[in-house]
């Protein structure tokens, strides 16, 4: 029966997108200045049977795919890439725990068996619960022209570029990707660009996009236009507001129980 749900999940999964893209930005992409790349991520995207309500445990498999490769996140020692069901009935067992009070209120207390969306909040009370340390981020209004969000991409370069990295063209950080949730949908950053003119493109794994599109990725020679679904600029996301969870180290006990207190009056960072 693992095997069998193993099989099923794998059917879902893309691994080594990461791996390909740095091939990639060393050795073509003569218009990028700098990348910086997540640590491992494998790409999850939406079956038939989670098609249109799906995309926030989808991605929350992309980014544990990425800790469980993360020799830090000794919290999540033992663990696999849970299904959809699994991740319903940890969200719900961190609601018994006591977070998030009123987000499970809103979803009368159940998800297993449901359809039901889930987003930033969910994402971050099941990582709490789990003693991932992570905080939610709220771009609640455009910070630019014509409805763009500047100050969400200058936030998620210094994110990627905190850390001490030389000259290199290629930048594998430690960093784990980032949960990205805007009305109707939700993504995963696992990288940003800087271009020769300076101008920032965010990579995004998108759970809406089939895996069949995906291993076009893992070719020897990858063609621009495969990174096309991949790359997003400046005036690709204009969205009236946009919310990321952003994954910062590991919680001891004390600090989990604290975040559970304060969890019972939710409020995320605003920005601006």
């Amino acid at each position: 029966m693992r095997q069998l749900f193993l099989n099923l999940l794998n059917l879902y999964s893309t691994l080594g997108i990461i791996e390909a893209l740095h091939r990639y930005y060393q050795n073509t992409a003569t218009d990028v200045r700098r990348v910086w790349l997540s640590t491992v991520v494998d790409h999850f995207h939406s079956s038939l049977g989670d098609k249109g309500w799906g995309c926030g445990y989808r991605n929350f498999q992309m980014l544990l795919s990425s800790l469980l490769q993360n020799d830090s996140y000794d919290c999540l020692k033992g663990m696999s890439v849970p299904c959809i069901p699994k991740i319903q009935s940890m969200i719900e067992d961190a609601w018994k725990e006591g977070f998030d009070p009123q987000g499970a209120s809103q979803l009368n207390n159940r998800l297993q068996g449901t359809k039901a969306w889930i987003g930033a909040c969910e994402i971050y009370t099941l990582l709490t619960s789990l003693r991932v340390k992570c905080r939610i981020i709220d771009f609640h209004k455009s910070t630019g022209p014509l409805g763009t969000h500047p100050r969400l991409f200058e936030w998620i370069l210094n994110y990627y570029s905190s850390e001490r990295e030389g000259n290199a063209k290629v930048v594998c950080t430690s960093k784990p990707p980032i949960y990205l949730q805007h009305q109707g949908h939700s993504r995963t950053i696992v990288g940003i660009e800087e271009k020769k003119n300076r101008t920032l493109c965010l990579l995004i794994f998108d759970p809406g996009c089939h895996s069949q599109e995906m291993q076009k990725l893992l070719k020897q020679d990858i063609e621009a236009s495969s990174l096309k679904q991949l790359r997003k600029s400046v005036g690709n996301l204009k969205h009236k507001q946009y919310q990321i969870v952003a994954v910062e180290g590991v919680l001891s006990p004390e600090e989990k129980v604290a975040r559970r207190q304060a969890s019972q009056i939710f409020t995320a960072e605003k920005i601006p």
